[in-house]
């Protein structure tokens, strides 16, 4: 029988190297795998290139690896919410990729399905295709790498004529997921919102490692209930149904606000 599992995040992640590619789930704060991101900032890894939708907050998520000044880059959709990843970028001290949300999913997920390129029409006239994207600041304000121009043709699917963009795959060293239940066999169940990046991250990951907060022998879980099937998935460690889930930004409507009781003494 195949047994997956590992005892504890640090001996799931012991032999990520310093230098290596992550592809990391995630969505904001939601699915992020932080019992594996912790135990990597705990092992002092460094020097990694991750892919992922967003890079966390200045105190969560990749945001420790951040601060902690163990990423050298990042491929990213999104980077509004973390101070410290704007001042490392001008800076010169991280390298970044910028890419179209939905473009950095398909990439994953090609990675993971044994595609090497593909074209889209999402970046077509933009810096996306043009190239000249800042990757990397040189410190002083000038840009020491700038993305490269990619190739551009025409294609007419369903008879409509137009210009797309080839993207090519993501292929990463080790990928980092967070599940709601997973089996030993590695096959695993995601909740809600948490499903987001986090099986595109472990299609493209060549080693999948995955935290779980309920680990159930192989074979309980529904068949058709399965959102990722194991053979993705390399590594599984549970870390309970107790783990600290952040929520980015907590809003309510202003009419629910105005209906809630104000409490004594407030």
């Amino acid at each position: 029988m195949i047994d997956k599992t590992y005892a504890t995040a640090a001996e799931a992640v012991a032999d990520i190297p310093d230098g290596a590619s992550l592809a990391v789930g995630g969505f904001g704060l939601s699915g992020n795998p932080i019992a594996l991101i912790e135990a990597i900032l705990a092992q002092g890894t460094s020097d990694l290139s991750i892919v992922s939708n967003n890079c966390g907050v200045d105190d969560w998520g990749l945001g420790v690896l951040l601060n902690a000044k163990r990423i050298r880059k990042m491929t990213s959709s999104y980077v509004g919410e973390n101070k410290e990843f704007e001042r490392q970028f001008l800076s010169g001290e991280l390298e970044l990729e910028l890419t179209p949300q939905g473009t950095l999913a398909e990439k994953l997920r090609a990675g993971g399905s044994g595609i090497a390129a593909f074209f889209t029409q999402t970046g077509v006239g933009t810096q996306v295709a043009e190239g000249g994207l800042p990757r990397k600041y040189d410190g002083q304000g000038g840009i020491a790498v700038a993305s490269p121009q990619k190739d551009v043709r025409t294609f007419a699917p369903g008879g409509t004529e137009g210009e797309y963009v080839l993207e090519e795959a993501i292929v990463t060293d080790y990928a980092l997921v967070h599940a709601l239940k997973g089996d030993t066999h590695g096959n695993l169940v995601f909740n809600k919102a948490a499903r987001n990046f986090n099986p595109l991250a472990a299609m493209a990951g060549k080693v999948c490692i995955a935290q779980v907060e309920e680990l159930v022998p192989a074979g309980d879980l529904e068949p058709d209930s399965i959102h990722l099937p194991g053979i993705y998935v390399h590594r599984v460690v549970e870390v309970g149904t107790g783990i600290e889930k952040r929520i980015e930004r907590r809003t309510v409507s202003v009419d629910e606000a105005l209906r809630r009781p104000v409490p004594e003494g407030a």
